[in-house]
């Protein structure tokens, strides 16, 4: 099988900028590879948004109304206040909350990018898996259902489009997407060897760009941490070279051993040291 590496642009400060490992074969047409890939960069989207507030569900409860955001809510019984006001602050039993957590962290296990690390490859049909875990967890702690305006409901059940157009979710869209690679794009209705080859063993980096919009940014060939971490060296020895400026050149003649007559002396005992015995000087 081909291993399709994503990589998203470095602009894209999302966690799921950091792309990740799809395996396709050398057949698959571009256009399902396409579609593989803007589903999977979607599901990852939405679920770090599931375990944002699936996690702030199991610590502080249902979210409360825009009404109540104040305090003034009908049920005065608090828990576990949550910080910033917006939820009720009654989280479910201890057990439910521990579930909810575990699977969250299975969910973000499974689409982490340390997964390219590793060499994994991800599919929708898994991660669609694990957020069903999460919505059954979901049922079971709050079995008469969550508000409507929770962001945990909508982020388990809201259609993509509603997320993108709503709650700003930078969703793509598959028709309006196309994948380049080594500054080419990838033909739609045509198999994606005609890019990468005939051999199954291939590993190729792709980018999703805008269908129509030209190839995609290049990355730079020096990161910013490397950026970064190069002047931060440059700048301590400028410091050190300043320091050596300041020093005189003339401060080593005060040293011992640039006394030219510092042997003589030595044998002679004249410095502290043992006289040698039988040697005279004129």
């Amino acid at each position: 099988m081909v291993l399709i590496n994503l990589k998203l642009p470095q602009g894209d400060q999302s966690e799921a900028a950091d792309g990740f490992l799809l395996e396709a074969s050398c057949s698959t047409l571009t256009d399902d590879l396409i579609s593989s890939l803007v589903e999977i960069h979607n599901l990852r989207l939405r679920s770090r948004l599931i375990s944002e507030s699936v996690r702030a569900l199991a610590d502080f409860g249902p979210m409360n109304e825009e009404e109540e955001d104040s305090g003034e809510s009908s049920d005065k019984r608090v828990e576990n206040g949550d910080p910033s006001g917006r939820r009720c602050g009654r989280p479910p039993e201890i057990d439910a909350a521990e579930s909810l957590k575990q699977v969250v962290l299975e969910l973000e296990d499974y689409v982490s990018a340390s997964q390219v690390q590793k060499r994994v490859s991800i599919s929708s049909t898994a991660i669609s898996g694990l957020i069903e875990n999460i919505k059954t967890a979901v049922g079971q702690a709050y079995q008469e259902g969550l508000p409507q305006h929770d962001l945990a409901r909508i982020a388990l059940e809201e259609e993509d489009k509603d997320l993108r157009e709503k709650h700003g979710l930078p969703l793509l869209d598959e028709g309006a997407t196309a994948i380049w690679s080594c500054n080419k794009e990838f033909a739609r209705g045509q198999p994606i060897s005609h890019r990468v080859g005939t051999n199954e063993k291939t590993k190729v980096i792709v980018k999703l760009a805008t269908k129509g919009g030209g190839p995609p940014a290049r990355e730079p060939i020096v990161s910013e941490a490397e950026r970064n971490a190069m002047a931060a060296f440059y700048f301590k020895r400028q410091e050190q070279l300043k320091e050596l400026a300041k020093a005189d050149e003339d401060d080593y003649l005060n040293s011992s051993w640039a006394d030219p007559k510092g042997m003589k002396k030595a044998l002679q005992g004249l410095d502290g040291g043992v006289k040698a015995p039988g040697l005279r000087f004129g």
